[in-house]
Order: C-alpha cells, then sequence, then structure tokens
C-alpha cells in the first residue's frame, strides 16, 4: 500500500522522498511535465541509459487503453451515437495524455528499480530473526 501512494505522490523509488517530477502540475495541463536527472533526496539517476524509458510507452498505451475502456463503459449508459463516443474518447485520451506520460515513467522506474540498502538490511534482519546481515558467518 506505501508502494502504491509513493507512486500517486511521484515519489523517488529507492529513498522514497523525493519527487521524480520538478513540479507538481495540474492534471489536464497540456504541457509535458519535467522529470529531475537525479532524486534531489539520495541521487538515484532516473535515466539510467539512453533509452531506458522506451517502455514507459507501452505502459501509456495500457493506461490509455484502460482509461477509454473505464471511460467507453461509464458513457455507453447516456451515449448512443457512435461519433459521440469517438469525440469523447478523443478529448479524453488528450486530456490525460501528459498524466500517462508522468505515472508511465514513474511506474517503469518503480518496476526496474530495488528499494535502498537500508530497507533491505532490515527486512532481511527481521527474515533472519532480528540479527544483522554482517554477524552471520
Amino acid at each position: 500500500m506505501k508502494t502504491a501512494i509513493n507512486i500517486i505522490k511521484g515519489k523517488c523509488s529507492k529513498c522514497e522522498e523525493g519527487n521524480v517530477f520538478i513540479k507538481k502540475r495540474r492534471v489536464f495541463a497540456l504541457q509535458l511535465p519535467k522529470m529531475n536527472e537525479k532524486c534531489p533526496h539520495c541521487n538515484h539517476k532516473f535515466l539510467i541509459e539512453p533509452g531506458y524509458f522506451y517502455g514507459a510507452m507501452y505502459v501509456s498505451y495500457g493506461l490509455t487503453v484502460a482509461e477509454g475502456v473505464a471511460i467507453y463503459l461509464l458513457s455507453s449508459f447516456f451515449i448512443t451515437k457512435p461519433i459521440h463516443f469517438f469525440i469523447i474518447l478523443s478529448i479524453s485520451a488528450v486530456l490525460l495524455s501528459t498524466t500517462n506520460y508522468k505515472y508511465a515513467r514513474i511506474l517503469w522506474i518503480y518496476l526496474f528499480t530495488k528499494k535502498a540498502k537500508k530497507e533491505s538490511e532490515e527486512i532481511n534482519s527481521f527474515i533472519r530473526g532480528g540479527t544483522k546481515e554482517t554477524e552471520l558467518p
């Protein structure tokens, strides 16, 4: 649950403190949000290699399809003409494009970044019954 909240807030996947994007923008702003190159809190580099975020395009596509299906199902109670569906879906895709861009990148970062070592050590300590990793032979 904590991870989902941090994704929604746009926090760094490594330290969960710094922001991935520079400014919080309005949801329906048509200007692309700007990303920090590194986390302002832990200096984790977000762009690991050139082309790293190409996979985020597929995540964005999935988000757009899910939103389109949801909007279609919700509006099917009120609209009967296919052209009206097309207009509503087109407008919603344009309005939500920057939000999809932002969350696709955040989800992509969370998929391929490990947590900070501090949390890993706490988890390992808990699993091993309270002993620290350095105490093991």
